[in-house]
């Protein structure tokens, strides 16, 4: 990774929930996707206290948050992966039961983070800090069923924005502005964008999704980010779709 960026830089929120020492693991080069799957996630199968909503909308916050901290991982996305559609291939976690299409010759990395369960990030090497994806998995309570638990899709995107903002302190912090929110394929998707004052603006995009696993609910949290300059063009169309094909298998 090029670069690394402070979480307090941007989301506030985050900045107490996250070590700058995150143990984030170095991928070893697999030519197996049964191995690569095996290895992505380090969580051990165990009974957890499920958090309440507010916990489970801080995870969500966090996971924005996560993937700038990465350090630089040691294999490419396609060595750990099965081709798919021309450019991209598609990355399947057995272990955590997901699948998403990255682009070709982009880094994978994996982690823990207070507070969330597992992480596992997508990168292209030469702007691995402004530009990636990642799915944060999150503990959640048994009372939380689906989605719609957390109200719909609408009323949850502003939730979490509006959670988010604080353009309007004084002086003013950081501004998050919701642009999109609807929901398909049994998943919320989400389109914000996040700014702090004096620095460029950050263009979020995201898939929300619940799933058992046989031990306690999980909310997967799917966060595409790039910044919005002149250069956007050049990753927002491959985060975008990768975002996109998220699915829960």
């Amino acid at each position: 990774m090029a670069a690394v960026t402070s979480t307090a830089s941007l989301c506030p929120a985050a900045a107490g929930g996250l070590s700058s020492s995150s143990p984030f693991s170095r991928k070893p080069s697999s030519k197996r996707l049964q191995q690569a799957a095996s290895t992505v996630c380090h969580c051990r199968p165990a009974r957890v206290e499920g958090l309440d909503r507010r916990d489970a909308l801080l995870g969500i916050v966090l996971s924005t948050a996560v993937a700038p901290l990465l350090a630089p991982a040691g294999a490419l996305a396609d060595e750990a992966t099965t081709e798919s559609q021309e450019g991209f291939t598609t990355y399947e976690d057995e272990a955590n039961k997901f699948s998403i299409q990255v682009p070709q010759g982009w880094l994978v990395g994996a982690g823990e983070a207070s507070g969330i369960k597992s992480v596992t990030a997508f990168y292209p090497e030469q702007a691995a800090a402004d530009s990636n994806v990642s799915v944060a998995i999150t503990g959640i309570g048994p009372d939380f069923t689906s989605l719609k638990s957390f109200g719909d899709v609408d009323a949850f995107a502003e939730g979490l924005v509006n959670g988010l903002d604080r353009s309007w302190q004084r002086p003013p912090g950081l501004a998050a502005k919701l642009i999109d929110s609807r929901a398909a394929n049994g998943l919320y998707y989400l389109e914000y964008t996040l700014q702090n004052p004096g620095e460029r603006r950050r263009h979020i995009v995201s898939a929300i999704g619940m799933a058992f696993n046989g031990w306690y609910n999980r909310l997967y949290t799917v966060t595409g980010q790039y910044i919005d300059d002149d250069d956007s063009e050049k990753y927002r169309p491959q985060i975008e779709k990768a975002v996109r094909s998220f699915r829960l298998t």
